[in-house]
């Protein structure tokens, strides 16, 4: 048995992405930041999807070895947008996100995006708990 620990972060332009596995009580935490000029949504060259995809597969592999009985993966996506961000902002890379967990398996829930003041996330991966403020 594992001690129970919950994951924090401040999303500031940013976004979360929270894999696991409560039957097997086990998680991930990915911390993504992005920049968004202006009102457009945020370019997204082939270089920044590839490697923040590299690092979602690295996180997803990472659980699995550390708890290679999770096989009931479920994922849950916070952002943060700017004051003034279109909502779109985001869009392409949300997409992406939610497509790469589900080729790994992994139920993915509908995001959860903030505007405004940054957002404070916590995460409890044993329960899949996570809270946004």
């Amino acid at each position: 048995m594992t001690d129970d620990v919950v994951f924090r972060a401040e999303l500031r332009s940013a976004i979360a992405v929270c894999i696991y596995d409560a039957v097997d009580e086990a998680g991930a935490m990915l911390h993504l930041r992005f920049i968004i000029r202006g009102t457009q949504p945020a370019e997204v060259t082939d270089t920044t999807l590839a490697a923040e995809l590299l690092l979602l597969d690295r996180c997803v592999e990472a659980l699995r070895e550390a708890a290679p009985a999770a096989r009931a993966l479920q994922a849950r996506i916070a952002a943060h947008l700017p004051e003034g961000a279109r909502p779109d902002s985001c869009e392409k890379l949300l997409e992406l996100l939610v497509q790469y967990l589900s080729d790994a398996g992994a139920t993915v829930r509908p995001a959860d995006i903030g505007f405004g003041t940054a957002r404070n996330l916590q995460f409890r991966p044993s329960m899949g708990w996570v809270q946004l403020r």
